[in-house]
């Protein structure tokens, strides 16, 4: 499972490599998509990375359940074959001790008591609130803030990469848990590439204004003699 998700990751890589001239190219034939209202010359590089990385999850879906077929027929040998010696599977050998296994406990956590963990939802429910109350100052500080998406994604999918490789190796876990985190992250760098494009258009569609504030016509302040 892990050969086959490394493959489709690489895929996505590929497919990624792929789309990038197209995507630059898709710069110049995406304005022009829209003047003349043909939408296959728009986001052609999107498009594609799509395509090529949709192909691949097929094909990664086809191999996990051929593979998952593979290794429930090992598993039903290997009984059969235990069966026959007289002897019980591994699962039923492993025996976990009471005492480890609290029943109808609850924890309890006195108020103001840090409690040790990975919240991943409280931190992502901060960003929610914050992009709710969010007031920029000017558009200049949303451009910012568009073109450190990728970054910012970026590091929410490594998240994910860290939780799939610590599941696989350090946690208790199963390893269809792993390969989830994996699926999580790949999407997740799907959304990266994505955003990718969002500075480029944002610069694009807002030459001007943006001109004003990077190239100002004798300064800051007589550039102000045209806002509204």
């Amino acid at each position: 499972m892990r050969r086959s998700a490394a493959r489709f990751h690489g895929r996505r890589l590929l497919a990624a490599l792929l789309a990038l001239p197209v995507g630059l190219l898709g710069l110049i034939t995406t304005p022009l998509g829209r003047r003349l209202g043909l939408p296959w010359l728009m986001h052609p590089g999107r498009r594609l990375f799509r395509r090529l990385a949709g192909v691949a999850a097929e094909e990664r879906a086809a191999r996990d359940e051929a593979i998952r077929e593979q290794m429930a027929e090992q598993e039903a040998a290997a009984d059969e074959e235990a069966a026959e010696d007289g002897t019980s599977g591994i699962a039923d050998s492993v025996e976990r001790p009471a005492a480890t296994v609290p029943v109808n406990s609850t924890p309890e956590v006195s108020e103001g008591e840090n409690v040790s963990g990975f919240r991943f939802e409280e931190a992502a429910a901060e960003m929610e609130q914050a992009a709710n109350s969010y007031d920029p100052e000017d558009c200049m500080e949303i451009l910012a803030m568009v073109e450190g998406l990728p970054a910012a994604l970026a590091s929410v999918a490594n998240v994910m990469r860290i939780l799939a490789e610590r599941s696989d190796s350090e946690f208790p876990l199963e390893k269809e848990v792993a390969a989830g985190f994996n699926d999580i992250f790949g999407a997740l760098m799907s959304a990266v590439a994505v955003a990718e494009d969002m500075g480029p258009l944002f610069r694009q569609v807002h030459a001007q204004d943006i001109a004003r504030h990077e190239d100002p016509r004798n300064g800051h302040e007589a550039e102000k003699g045209w806002n509204v």
